[in-house]
């Protein structure tokens, strides 16, 4: 008997150090990003909630998305020190910001894209390189927003420019999930596209028995084709997470 556990020993230290050094992809940004609660009920998702499914169980995903959460809320309510921690040499770190920095009524959420977005993803990316981590930056998914002729309209003003701005100049890999998303909603149509978010008419839904019409947050389909086009955009800015990728 002690013979067997010693050669198992061995296998053992070797399963748990792999564990040990699997890397961890960190997420950070809004409710678009982030996990819901009651999936199996709940119309909308996060497209963090479903990207594990696009990736190997040799990589971690901890989605740590909130919702409602700016680049200024979310450093000051200890969200990104609670990731320092634990975050280590050879992990990532996804950083998606820009529709709660918009909020130019809420003090405690807005940010001036020009001065203090730009600074807290600066203290994304460098304090990720601090660990050994390497930052990923985000664009903002687009929102619905379709004018009376059909026209997808722009509603995240400088924030996205100011993001590859800060990608250029600290030669961050940047995923434009923005423009993505953008030829999608396109793709899908005015109508079609409605099927991306939340559109439910009073009764035609459970979860929302009043009805909702939500044309930012997304629908599990919304959800699965923005970490569809992140993967893929991942596979040529990010090469080091391809072989993570099923």
């Amino acid at each position: 008997m002690k013979s067997k556990i010693l050669l198992l020993l061995p296998i053992l230290v070797l399963s748990l150090n792999c564990i040990a050094q699997r890397p961890t992809i960190y997420m950070i940004g809004d409710s678009t990003m982030a996990n819901k609660k009651n999936p199996e009920t709940n119309p909308e998702h996060g497209w963090g909630q479903v990207l594990p499914e696009f990736f190997k169980n040799t990589l971690k995903i901890d989605n740590r998305a909130v919702n409602g959460r700016s680049t200024k809320s979310f450093i000051a309510e200890a969200l990104w020190d609670s990731i320092l921690k634990t975050l280590k040499k050879g992990d990532y770190v996804f950083i998606q910001f820009g529709h709660n920095d918009q909020k130019i009524n809420d003090p405690k959420r807005y940010t001036n894209p020009h001065t203090s977005y730009r600074i807290n993803l600066i203290k994304f990316v460098l304090e990720t390189r601090e660990k050994g981590a390497t930052p990923i930056l985000i664009s903002s998914i687009a929102r619905r927003n379709f004018n009376e002729t059909g026209v997808l309209i722009d509603s995240h003003g400088a924030y996205p420019m100011e993001m590859r701005l800060v990608a250029y100049e600290y030669k961050v890999p940047f995923i434009d999930l923005q423009y993505q998303t953008e030829q999608l909603e396109e793709l899908y149509g005015v109508e079609g596209s409605k099927k991306l978010h939340l559109h439910f008419e009073p009764g035609e839904n459970p979860y929302y028995k009043d009805g909702k019409h939500d044309d930012t947050h997304l629908s599990k389909l919304g959800a699965t084709e923005v970490a569809k086009l992140a993967v893929l955009e991942l596979k040529k800015q990010a090469p080091s997470l391809v072989k993570y990728i099923k």
